[in-house]
């Protein structure tokens, strides 16, 4: 009976230190690959957050207002990985970023290719279900 009862006692454990998993969202589910963007604008905020770096930039749109935009990228660990950092990208920098808009058409995109004011590249970590151009 020992071990019936240190067995249950186990499961329980098991049952009450489990965390729920969260999900991740899939590239086709949230953005639309029929929908490229590409958005030139001024970086307002970075958020270096997991699971993904955030981007917002303030965009001028073909009126002359400005709109801001949400720009989803990989991983802050992927990012950095790649070359991109904190210091790349402060505040006021005037960028380029490619990517897919959100299926909603709110001002949100994945972000491909990052380019900055001195013409360097970098890549934002497509999902692996993104369009490959």
């Amino acid at each position: 009976m020992p071990r019936l009862e240190s067995l249950a006692a186990a499961c329980i454990g098991v049952v009450l230190t489990a965390t729920p998993a969260t999900a991740h969202h899939s590239f086709a589910v949230e953005f639309d690959p029929m929908r490229p963007v590409k958005l030139r604008g001024t970086v307002t905020r970075v958020e270096w957050i997991n699971p993904h770096t955030w981007i917002h930039i303030d965009v001028k749109s073909t009126n002359g207002q400005s709109v801001t935009w949400m720009i989803e990228g990989g991983s802050p660990n992927s990012l950095f990985r790649r070359g991109v950092t904190k210091a790349s990208l402060p505040l006021g920098t005037e960028i380029v970023v490619e990517g897919y808009q959100a299926r909603n058409r709110t001002n949100r995109a994945n972000g491909r290719d990052l380019t900055l004011p001195d013409g360097k590249t970098f890549s934002l970590g497509p999902p692996a279900d993104a369009p490959n151009p």
